[in-house]
């Protein structure tokens, strides 16, 4: 298991290859369909720190809050593809230096990252709750009264968020792989047929 802490450095993301398992500490965002076209379309100073050598978490969270603040109560990844047509423009926007869904993501995502030295990690799904728990602290949360609370981009300060890197900055997709290797296997059973 590889500890990795944001803000991370360039070489430390480029260091990583499909297949290895992390465990993710620092401030992170979490940003959904609302935010990456308010991203790309405007300048989003409020996380601009924050993505700088940080990481995106596309996740609209179940929260609660008290006399304490926020919480995250359920933090499951959502699906990746969705953002495919902004995820390349905030990467080398922002200088983010990872992406974690679940799904993975297209050509022009993975281009970015092998340009710019990003990474897409997978979180596992219906692990919502025990995701949660990585969440130590909101810090912040921006646009929750324009986008609603699953679309917000909320800072968030993790310790431990397991995943695992499927698409390198070396051009490196296990989403395609298993594709290609899938359809090949297809291709050879519908011959038995």
């Amino acid at each position: 298991m590889i500890e990795l802490k944001l803000p991370a450095d360039e070489q430390s993301i480029r260091a990583l290859k499909v297949g290895d398992e992390v465990v993710i500490s620092g401030m992170m965002i979490t940003a959904r369909d609302e935010a990456h076209k308010y991203m790309v379309e405007q300048e989003a100073t409020e996380v601009k720190d924050v993505l700088k050598n940080g990481m995106i978490y596309h996740c609209g969270p179940i929260v609660a809050k008290d006399e304490k603040g926020w919480r995250f109560v359920a933090a499951g990844p959502t699906t990746s593809k969705r953002e495919e047509p902004y995820e390349a423009d905030v990467i080398a926007r922002y200088g983010v230096r990872g992406v974690i869904g679940k799904g993975g993501m297209g050509d022009k995502t993975l281009a970015a990252c092998k340009e710019h030295g990003a990474v897409y990690l997978h979180a596992i799904g219906g692990l919502a709750v025990i995701l949660a728990r990585s969440v130590k602290k909101v810090k912040d949360v921006h646009k929750l009264d324009e986008f609603g609370a699953p679309e917000a981009m909320w800072v968030i300060e993790v310790d431990k968020f397991p995943a695992v890197v499927t698409m390198d900055s070396h051009g490196n997709s296990l989403h395609s792989q298993v594709l290609a290797d899938s359809t090949a296997k297809a291709a050879e059973l519908s011959k038995t047929l």
